[in-house]
């Protein structure tokens, strides 16, 4: 099945949207590693959908305040707000915020979208181009897509009506030899739904 065979349609876009989802804000926890290795915890929740520089600032302060003398080593030791998306404790804070700031802006489709990229930064800034929409399942958008480019109604016209009942595009088997080959990536979603990407991307 190559990409000329199953071009990808973007219309429906009452199934396939982009709206942001709202979510909890994505925090993280910070905590002081001279603490932590001297039997303290002692730590800070922070907002990280901001700039890099500005959760680095506040890294600074809970550090500066630390009662162990000379504490200037952190990890990161607990996240929430992230969906799909796995935080790991040196994650650089420059690819957290970034993840943080997809979410945000796109909802939780976003965070699948980064699981799916593991760390890779770059890929994150591929998702308006990748993503393709929230579907039912993935056959409900191979249905759509069978919809979309008049398959179904050539169907339909060229099959005598005693015989409608019978001829059907297996759009089961066109949606899982899609994503097997591909063509797409399908992420399963929270809601039992499933976020869809261009696998070509």
């Amino acid at each position: 099945m190559t990409n000329e065979q199953q071009p990808h349609s973007n219309s429906g876009e009452h199934e396939a949207s982009h709206e942001r989802i709202n979510v909890d804000t994505p925090r993280i926890y910070v905590a002081s590693l001279s603490d932590y290795n001297n039997g303290r915890l002692y730590g800070v929740w922070l907002d990280a959908d901001r700039e890099p520089e500005d959760v680095h600032a506040d890294i600074r302060a809970m550090l500066a305040a630390s009662p162990e003398q000379d504490a200037e080593e952190f990890a990161i030791h607990d996240f929430g707000g992230f969906g799909e998306a796995r935080i790991y404790e040196y994650d650089s804070i420059e690819l957290v915020t970034r993840i943080a700031r997809g979410i945000t802006e796109h909802g939780l489709a976003f965070a699948a979208w980064a699981s799916a990229q593991e760390g890779n930064e770059a890929a994150l800034d591929q998702f308006d181009d990748a993503y393709l929409g929230h579907y039912e399942s993935m056959e409900a958008y191979a249905e759509q897509l069978i919809d979309d480019l008049g398959y179904q109604r050539l169907l339909d016209e060229s099959v005598p009506e005693s015989l409608r009942p019978y001829a059907r595009i297996d759009t089961e088997a066109l949606a899982r030899d899609m994503h097997l080959e591909g063509d797409l990536h399908f992420i399963p979603a929270d809601d039992g739904g499933v976020w869809l990407f261009d696998g070509r991307i």
